[in-house]
């Protein structure tokens, strides 16, 4: 799923795709980061009655902070040296650095390395993961059940909804205010927290029979996002489409992993696509400025070759960064877990 939500991306910010946006891709990160991370959370507490936040961070640290700040600074350097065309604010620069800069993006104007724009995602992981191994936590320790942890995430999604709405129909905010800032994108993380606590495909027994899910849910769901594409109301986008999209999300993800061998679901795990899922978050880390630097030296290509041309040097990137940053830094992250 990491794989099919960078391509959505690439080919979205490549300009190869209009059906596609790339925020969907960014959305299926938020919902596949939420499930993950819940699923790590929920297995260290059933095995020690506890989670150790400590742990818990250095290995966010470890897995986010060193990539990043390699690809940040060195994307700084070529933009300053003038090996890529832009120019660097000392203020917008540093907001990448401490991680808010979605929100210094909605007010103020960027000032970064082309393309390093994207990074706006991981400022809202940032500051979701601050609290919520705590709300878990709490949850937890108040013996409340895993099906009613998923309709309190639900519930704030639905807080996260209305106050959307409250945004664009009552303040008038932006498309930008909506789209980047953590409070009105929540909700896409927490969708996937809600299906890790409850019905969980790689931890709960199943719930419907495989006909249900295949041949009446999963359609539901693929249906419910192409609708989300295609419905173009500017409100409606601002407002109800993420939560489309998360609710959507559910059949989706719980199909792909109980029955990864029925429809199309065995090409996430063809070689190429795993390699890519390995590389992904690389990938995102760099791709967008690739695309920027390919087209800003060869303007004369058609776009199809740029973003070919883009991909190849995208994934080299990527993997140099992969053998050099993450394997050894993943061995060491290694040392912090307790699942």
């Amino acid at each position: 799923m990491r794989t099919v939500a960078f391509l959505i991306v690439f080919l979205s910010h490549a300009r190869v795709s209009e059906l596609l946006p790339g925020g969907f891709g960014v959305t299926v990160f938020f919902f596949l980061s939420g499930y993950l991370i819940t699923t790590i959370l929920r297995r260290e507490y059933d095995s020690y009655q506890t989670i150790d936040f400590k742990l818990f961070y250095t290995r966010r640290i470890l897995r986010i902070w060193p990539s990043f700040y390699l690809v940040l600074c060195l994307g700084a350097a070529l933009t300053i040296l003038g090996f890529i065309q832009g120019e660097i604010n000392l203020s917008a620069f540093l907001s990448q650095c401490l991680h808010y800069n979605n929100y210094y993006t909605i007010f103020s104007a960027n000032g970064t390395t082309p393309g390093s724009g994207v990074y706006w995602s991981l400022a809202v992981e940032e500051h979701f993961y601050l609290l919520f191994p705590l709300l878990y936590l709490t949850l937890r320790k108040m013996r409340i059940t895993p099906r009613r942890q998923m309709l309190i995430f639900w519930g704030l999604c639905l807080v996260a909804l209305l106050w959307r709405c409250l945004q664009v129909y009552g303040f008038g905010a932006s498309s930008e205010r909506i789209f980047y800032a953590t409070d009105t994108r929540l909700d896409s993380i927490l969708f996937g927290c809600a299906l890790g606590v409850n019905n969980n495909p790689m931890l709960d027994k199943q719930y419907y029979s495989n006909k249900m899910w295949n041949y009446f849910l999963l359609p539901i769901g693929i249906m419910l996002i192409i609708f989300s594409f295609f419905y173009r109301s500017p409100e409606f986008q601002q407002t109800f489409r993420y939560t489309i999209q998360g609710i959507a999300l559910y059949p989706i993800f719980i199909t792909a992993i109980r029955f990864p061998s029925w429809g199309l679901f065995p090409l996430l795990n063809l070689k190429w696509m795993r390699f890519l899922g390995v590389l992904s978050y690389s990938l995102y880390l760099v791709h967008y400025t690739v695309i920027f630097a390919v087209n800003m030296y060869l303007p004369q290509l058609h776009k199809f070759m740029q973003a070919g041309i883009s991909l190849l040097i995208s994934v080299g990137l990527a993997y140099t960064i992969y053998q050099l940053i993450e394997l050894p830094v993943g061995q060491l992250r290694k040392k912090f877990s307790r699942t």
